[in-house]
């Protein structure tokens, strides 16, 4: 395997955040956000579909230290896949975990299920949020440092289900959860999960970083190769969300473009 100290794709793979999306136990992959099409992911790097399997690739073969995971029936008010979300952490990884945490009660709600296991991060996403007071509230009990915020968009308009939230555009929504305090903010379009076409939050992050440059701000979304990374980068964000690709052997781990 080629060292990434050594290689030059090597900045740029540096970035990927690896994402598993759980699903009735299974690893599954996903497509333009239509979560009931979602399918169990197949891989030229392993066999099956389960989550320790895949958290074991990204772990062994890519040397990845983090793992975006994404709790599909947490998110969706079922359960909260508490056996799978261990699986991948035993191996080492990181975990950035959203399952669907909208508001204080439902954070400690999964906290107290994943007593074992501290996520590095916890996810706060536009979709499954429930009111601006609840971001201050999970801000406070999370901190910080370990909240992410997550402003959901499909197809350029922002994802979200509460009154508090129709008619702000994707600026005012981020400029609302930072001026609360949100140090880190995902920026992604559902459209574009799995299509391997490229991202379309190029131009929005770039706007989102001259307007709030001291935010960490991560995009992905249509990753179909290694430099399809860089784009994201150049316009500010500093992790990319990357699944497909990895799982299809199109990112491999000697960086083969």
């Amino acid at each position: 395997m080629t060292s990434l100290s050594n290689d030059p794709s090597s900045f740029w793979y540096s970035a990927i955040l690896p994402v598993i999306d759980l699903q009735f136990g299974c690893a599954v992959r996903g497509f333009a956000g239509r979560r009931k099409e979602y399918m169990p992911v197949m891989s030229p790097h392993f066999q099956g579909s389960r989550p320790g399997t895949v958290a074991h690739m990204y772990k062994q073969k890519f040397g990845f230290k983090d793992c975006y995971v994404a709790d599909l029936n947490a998110i969706a008010e079922m359960h909260l896949d508490a056996s799978s979300i261990e699986a991948i952490a035993v191996h080492g990884l990181n975990v950035w975990l959203d399952s669907g945490v909208g508001s204080v009660e439902t954070y400690r709600e999964h906290q107290g299920l994943l007593r074992d296991l501290s996520p590095y991060r916890w996810i706060v996403a536009l979709e499954s949020l429930e009111s601006w007071a609840a971001v201050e509230q999970l801000l406070a009990a999370i901190g910080p440092d370990r909240f992410v915020f997550s402003l959901d968009l499909m197809d350029g308009l922002p994802l979200c289900e509460k009154d508090e939230f129709r008619g702000m555009s994707a600026e005012q929504i981020a400029d609302q959860a930072i001026q609360l305090g949100v140090k880190s903010v995902i920026v992604l379009d559902l459209a574009s999960v799995g299509v391997g076409e490229g991202s379309r939050t190029e131009p929005l992050i770039a706007n989102l970083v001259a307007r709030h440059p001291d935010v960490m701000w991560i995009g992905g979304g249509g990753a179909r190769r290694l430099k399809d990374v860089e784009p994201l980068y150049t316009a500010g964000a500093k992790r990319v969300l990357v699944a497909s690709a990895l799982l299809d052997g199109r990112i491999t781990p000697q960086f083969v473009d």
